[in-house]
Protein backbone atom coordinates (compact mmCIF):
# COMPACT_ATOMS: atom_id res chain seq x y z
CA UNK A 1 0.00 0.00 0.00
CA UNK A 2 1.44 3.54 -0.32
CA UNK A 3 2.36 6.25 2.21
CA UNK A 4 -0.44 7.80 3.89
CA UNK A 5 0.69 10.71 2.86
CA UNK A 6 1.80 11.55 -0.50
CA UNK A 7 4.69 12.78 -0.98
CA UNK A 8 5.33 15.81 -3.55
CA UNK A 9 6.61 15.29 -6.70
CA UNK A 10 10.49 16.80 -6.93
CA UNK A 11 12.50 17.88 -10.17
CA UNK A 12 16.31 17.86 -10.22
CA UNK A 13 18.70 18.58 -12.61
CA UNK A 14 22.07 17.39 -10.47
CA UNK A 15 23.46 13.65 -9.31
CA UNK A 16 24.81 12.45 -5.90
CA UNK A 17 28.24 10.76 -4.88
CA UNK A 18 29.34 10.65 -1.65
CA UNK A 19 32.06 8.12 -0.47
CA UNK A 20 30.86 5.83 1.76
CA UNK A 21 33.73 4.27 3.23
CA UNK A 22 37.67 3.13 1.35
CA UNK A 23 40.66 1.88 1.73
CA UNK A 24 42.71 3.27 -1.17
CA UNK A 25 46.21 4.82 -0.41
CA UNK A 26 49.01 5.29 -3.06
CA UNK A 27 51.25 3.21 -0.83
CA UNK A 28 48.68 0.25 -1.30
CA UNK A 29 49.98 0.16 -5.09
CA UNK A 30 53.55 0.41 -3.80
CA UNK A 31 53.57 -2.51 -1.50
CA UNK A 32 51.61 -4.27 -4.03
CA UNK A 33 54.48 -4.24 -7.00
CA UNK A 34 57.26 -4.29 -4.62
CA UNK A 35 55.98 -8.10 -2.92
CA UNK A 36 57.96 -9.20 -6.40
CA UNK A 37 61.47 -8.09 -5.52
CA UNK A 38 61.10 -8.08 -1.80
CA UNK A 39 59.15 -10.80 -1.56
CA UNK A 40 56.75 -11.45 1.47
CA UNK A 41 55.90 -8.62 4.35
CA UNK A 42 53.16 -7.17 6.34
CA UNK A 43 51.16 -4.65 4.95
CA UNK A 44 52.76 -2.05 7.52
CA UNK A 45 55.66 -3.00 7.08
CA UNK A 46 55.14 -2.10 3.24
CA UNK A 47 53.46 1.49 3.99
CA UNK A 48 56.51 2.13 6.24
CA UNK A 49 58.78 1.83 3.76
CA UNK A 50 56.71 3.37 1.62
CA UNK A 51 57.11 6.44 3.41
CA UNK A 52 61.09 6.26 4.03
CA UNK A 53 60.95 5.99 0.26
CA UNK A 54 59.46 9.61 -0.16
CA UNK A 55 57.11 10.84 -2.75
CA UNK A 56 59.85 11.31 -5.68
CA UNK A 57 60.61 7.91 -5.87
CA UNK A 58 57.12 6.45 -5.04
CA UNK A 59 55.54 8.67 -7.77
CA UNK A 60 58.09 7.28 -10.07
CA UNK A 61 57.33 3.63 -9.83
CA UNK A 62 53.83 4.33 -9.78
CA UNK A 63 54.59 6.49 -13.35
CA UNK A 64 56.43 2.96 -14.46
CA UNK A 65 53.24 0.61 -13.72
CA UNK A 66 51.00 2.99 -15.53
CA UNK A 67 52.80 3.95 -18.36
CA UNK A 68 53.86 0.06 -18.71
CA UNK A 69 50.30 -1.08 -18.17
CA UNK A 70 51.37 -3.39 -14.91
CA UNK A 71 48.06 -3.40 -13.88
CA UNK A 72 47.45 -5.88 -11.10
CA UNK A 73 49.08 -3.78 -8.12
CA UNK A 74 46.20 -0.70 -8.76
CA UNK A 75 43.52 -3.06 -7.96
CA UNK A 76 44.39 -4.12 -4.20
CA UNK A 77 42.46 -0.80 -2.87
CA UNK A 78 38.73 -0.25 -2.62
CA UNK A 79 36.34 2.13 -2.41
CA UNK A 80 32.34 2.20 -2.07
CA UNK A 81 30.48 5.02 -3.11
CA UNK A 82 26.71 5.91 -3.00
CA UNK A 83 24.76 7.25 -5.97
CA UNK A 84 22.03 8.61 -6.27
CA UNK A 85 20.79 9.35 -9.94
CA UNK A 86 18.34 8.78 -12.47
CA UNK A 87 17.66 5.25 -13.31
CA UNK A 88 18.51 5.21 -17.36
CA UNK A 89 22.06 6.42 -15.45
CA UNK A 90 22.45 3.33 -13.42
CA UNK A 91 21.76 0.82 -16.60
CA UNK A 92 24.84 2.70 -18.63
CA UNK A 93 27.03 2.37 -14.94
CA UNK A 94 26.26 -1.50 -14.68
CA UNK A 95 27.18 -2.20 -18.07
CA UNK A 96 31.01 -2.04 -16.41
CA UNK A 97 31.41 -5.36 -15.16
CA UNK A 98 34.07 -4.22 -13.27
CA UNK A 99 32.68 -3.36 -9.79
CA UNK A 100 29.75 -4.46 -7.10
CA UNK A 101 26.10 -2.96 -7.10
CA UNK A 102 23.91 -3.12 -4.82
CA UNK A 103 20.42 -0.68 -5.94
CA UNK A 104 17.19 0.22 -4.13
CA UNK A 105 14.43 -1.84 -4.98
CA UNK A 106 11.04 -1.05 -6.06
CA UNK A 107 9.49 -4.45 -5.39
CA UNK A 108 10.04 -4.13 -1.88
CA UNK A 109 9.75 0.06 -1.59
CA UNK A 110 7.32 2.65 -2.33
CA UNK A 111 9.77 4.71 -4.95
CA UNK A 112 10.03 8.36 -4.43
CA UNK A 113 8.49 10.73 -6.74
CA UNK A 114 12.50 12.71 -7.73
CA UNK A 115 12.55 12.44 -11.36
CA UNK A 116 15.09 14.26 -13.53
CA UNK A 117 14.86 16.99 -15.76
CA UNK A 118 17.73 18.92 -18.06
CA UNK A 119 18.78 22.11 -16.36
CA UNK A 120 19.70 25.15 -19.43
CA UNK A 121 23.24 23.88 -19.62
CA UNK A 122 22.42 20.44 -20.74
CA UNK A 123 23.14 20.43 -24.70
CA UNK A 124 20.31 18.82 -26.29
CA UNK A 125 21.59 18.32 -30.14
CA UNK A 126 23.75 15.83 -31.05
CA UNK A 127 25.70 16.08 -34.42
CA UNK A 128 27.99 14.07 -36.05
CA UNK A 129 28.45 10.14 -36.57
CA UNK A 130 28.79 6.96 -33.72
CA UNK A 131 31.97 7.45 -32.49
CA UNK A 132 32.34 10.92 -33.48
CA UNK A 133 29.57 12.96 -31.47
CA UNK A 134 28.89 16.80 -30.75
CA UNK A 135 26.37 17.68 -28.69
CA UNK A 136 25.39 21.44 -29.21
CA UNK A 137 23.04 23.76 -26.86
CA UNK A 138 19.58 23.77 -27.76
CA UNK A 139 17.25 26.21 -28.50
CA UNK A 140 14.83 28.10 -26.30
CA UNK A 141 11.99 26.13 -28.07
CA UNK A 142 13.69 23.10 -27.72
CA UNK A 143 14.72 23.29 -23.99
CA UNK A 144 10.77 24.27 -23.08
CA UNK A 145 9.81 21.52 -25.31
CA UNK A 146 12.19 19.26 -23.31
CA UNK A 147 10.90 20.66 -19.69
CA UNK A 148 7.81 21.05 -20.20
CA UNK A 149 7.47 17.59 -21.64
CA UNK A 150 9.31 15.99 -18.70
CA UNK A 151 7.51 17.28 -16.38
CA UNK A 152 3.83 16.40 -17.64
CA UNK A 153 5.07 12.53 -18.50
CA UNK A 154 6.90 12.67 -14.96
CA UNK A 155 3.76 13.64 -12.79
CA UNK A 156 1.13 11.65 -15.09
CA UNK A 157 3.64 8.59 -14.28
CA UNK A 158 3.32 8.91 -11.00
CA UNK A 159 0.18 9.31 -10.83
CA UNK A 160 -0.90 6.19 -12.47
CA UNK A 161 1.64 4.50 -9.85
CA UNK A 162 0.04 5.90 -7.19
CA UNK A 163 -3.89 4.98 -8.46
CA UNK A 164 -2.29 1.10 -8.95
CA UNK A 165 -0.81 1.38 -4.99
CA UNK A 166 -4.13 2.26 -3.93
CA UNK A 167 -5.89 -0.33 -5.51
CA UNK A 168 -3.60 -2.93 -3.89
CA UNK A 169 -1.53 -3.69 -7.04
CA UNK A 170 1.73 -4.87 -6.12
CA UNK A 171 4.69 -2.49 -6.19
CA UNK A 172 6.32 -4.47 -8.39
CA UNK A 173 3.78 -4.65 -11.11
CA UNK A 174 2.69 -0.31 -10.51
CA UNK A 175 6.28 0.01 -10.99
CA UNK A 176 6.31 -1.21 -14.83
CA UNK A 177 4.62 2.71 -15.49
CA UNK A 178 7.63 4.78 -14.02
CA UNK A 179 9.98 6.83 -16.92
CA UNK A 180 13.74 5.88 -16.63
CA UNK A 181 14.43 9.64 -15.25
CA UNK A 182 13.29 8.55 -11.98
CA UNK A 183 16.06 8.70 -9.20
CA UNK A 184 17.41 5.42 -7.36
CA UNK A 185 20.19 4.94 -5.32
CA UNK A 186 22.92 2.04 -5.07
CA UNK A 187 26.21 1.31 -3.53
CA UNK A 188 29.28 1.01 -5.75
CA UNK A 189 32.02 -0.64 -4.52
CA UNK A 190 35.71 -0.19 -6.91
CA UNK A 191 39.82 -0.75 -6.77
CA UNK A 192 41.49 2.16 -8.80
CA UNK A 193 42.07 0.07 -11.82
CA UNK A 194 38.02 -0.27 -12.64
CA UNK A 195 37.72 3.19 -11.53
CA UNK A 196 40.35 4.23 -13.84
CA UNK A 197 38.79 2.21 -16.78
CA UNK A 198 35.18 3.93 -16.23
CA UNK A 199 36.82 7.07 -15.81
CA UNK A 200 38.31 6.35 -19.35
CA UNK A 201 34.96 5.99 -21.04
CA UNK A 202 32.66 8.00 -19.33
CA UNK A 203 34.71 11.40 -18.91
CA UNK A 204 35.53 13.26 -22.12
CA UNK A 205 39.08 15.27 -21.93
CA UNK A 206 41.72 16.68 -23.65
CA UNK A 207 44.76 14.64 -24.07
CA UNK A 208 43.45 11.36 -23.70
CA UNK A 209 45.04 8.60 -25.84
CA UNK A 210 41.69 6.94 -26.17
CA UNK A 211 38.52 9.89 -27.48
CA UNK A 212 35.40 9.08 -25.37
CA UNK A 213 31.84 10.74 -26.34
CA UNK A 214 29.81 9.62 -22.89
CA UNK A 215 26.30 10.67 -22.25
CA UNK A 216 26.66 13.42 -20.04
CA UNK A 217 24.10 12.92 -16.62
CA UNK A 218 26.90 9.60 -16.42
CA UNK A 219 29.69 11.69 -16.89
CA UNK A 220 28.51 13.62 -14.32
CA UNK A 221 28.90 10.89 -12.07
CA UNK A 222 32.34 10.20 -13.27
CA UNK A 223 33.55 13.85 -12.42
CA UNK A 224 32.35 13.21 -8.97
CA UNK A 225 33.67 10.13 -8.23
CA UNK A 226 36.88 11.45 -10.05
CA UNK A 227 37.43 14.11 -7.94
CA UNK A 228 37.10 12.18 -4.64
CA UNK A 229 39.83 9.66 -5.95
CA UNK A 230 41.89 12.21 -6.95
CA UNK A 231 42.23 13.41 -3.40
CA UNK A 232 42.71 9.34 -2.04
CA UNK A 233 45.51 8.61 -4.62
CA UNK A 234 47.19 11.70 -5.63
CA UNK A 235 50.40 10.42 -7.13
CA UNK A 236 48.32 7.38 -8.52
CA UNK A 237 45.73 9.99 -9.75
CA UNK A 238 48.25 11.81 -11.88
CA UNK A 239 50.19 9.21 -13.48
CA UNK A 240 46.61 8.32 -14.98
CA UNK A 241 46.44 11.97 -16.50
CA UNK A 242 50.15 11.62 -17.48
CA UNK A 243 49.60 8.51 -19.29
CA UNK A 244 46.85 9.87 -21.78
CA UNK A 245 43.83 8.59 -19.35
CA UNK A 246 44.38 4.94 -19.62
CA UNK A 247 43.38 2.06 -17.16
CA UNK A 248 46.53 -0.03 -16.53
Amino acid sequence: MPDDETKPIEFRSDVTVELVRSSAHDSDVLFAARVSTMGEQTLEGAQASAESDGATKGAGLINYLMRDRHGSPFEHNSMTFYVQAPIFVFREFMRHRMASYNEESGRYRELNPVFYVPNRERNLVQVGKPGAYDFLPGSDEQFELVDGATRDASTQAFEAYQQMLQAGVAREVARIVLPLNIYSSMYVTVNARSLMNFLSLRTKREGTHFPSFPQREIEMCAEKMEDIWADLMPLTYAAFGKNGRVAP
